[in-house]
């Protein structure tokens, strides 16, 4: 018997994947995504925009749209998302599934110091660093209300605050290459590398540069998430779903 609608909590490439793997086998998906980003790549199939309202307004939607199943796709440091899924498909009865790809682990010679938040990170950073800081627009304040540092701030659209004196934003999207990274680095004389935990291919290119020119790196770890069962893998999980909900 045939579980659809699928819903995907998106706004990663991940979920992406999924749901054109999911639409390819001729399923109904229903993409969701938080509106953050104001021009998102859409994925193929329904989308809707917007937040639901706390768990009570994911749990209303789930049950007036009959939800079959719910995929946890959101980023790896969107928590508070994932535990309102967690709750509402709880109370809802309805299969709940996580796609997190695995977090990015130090290599031998890496030199990285874990943190547990951005404001954390930004007191990591000695006087005089100057520093390309990869975690958004969102938690970009504690960089910039430190006058004794400066650098580089990617993310895909801008700040909402002004640009202090000594730094430079930079919109972009991934996938990076290594060589772009090394490049962006030596141009910009970066010393320290403030990152996200977030895992993943697309974005890893930064890591190896770091790497490379022995950048020191300033890694804020994952939330806690409720435990539930995952996939790494879009594949994996797209398999997964096919074979046991979707025969």
């Amino acid at each position: 018997m045939r579980r659809e609608p699928i819903l995907i909590l998106g706004g990663t490439g991940d979920a992406r994947r999924l749901a054109e793997r999911l639409v390819a086998e001729g399923l109904r998906v229903i993409t969701s995504l938080a509106g953050v980003t104001t021009e998102p790549v859409l994925p193929p199939g329904e989308v809707r925009r917007g937040g639901f309202g706390g768990v009570e307004g994911l749990a209303d939607y789930l049950v007036r749209e009959d939800i079959g199943t719910v995929i946890d796709a959101t980023h790896p440091f969107a928590a508070q998302m994932s535990r309102q899924a967690y709750t509402a498909c709880l109370q809802c009865n309805v299969p709940l599934y996580r796609l997190e790809r695995p977090a990015w682990t130090p290599q031998p010679g890496d030199r990285w110091i874990d943190v547990a938040s951005a404001e954390a990170a930004a007191l990591a950073l000695p006087t005089g660093a100057r520093a390309l800081v990869t975690i958004g627009r969102k938690e970009i304040h504690p960089f910039f209300a430190r006058t004794d540092i400066g650098g580089v701030a990617r993310m895909i659209e801008p700040p909402a605050e002004p640009l202090p004196p000594g730094w430079e934003v930079v919109l972009q999207r991934p996938p990076f290459t290594v060589d772009a990274e090394i490049g962006l680095i030596r141009a910009e004389g970066i010393t320290h590398l403030v990152t996200k935990n977030a895992g993943g291919r697309e974005t890893e290119a930064k890591l190896i540069a770091a790497h490379q020119l022995a950048i020191q790196v300033i890694m804020i770890a994952r939330p806690a998430k409720p435990e539930t069962l995952c996939a790494a893998e879009e594949s994996m999980l797209a398999g997964l779903l096919l074979r046991e909900h979707y025969p």
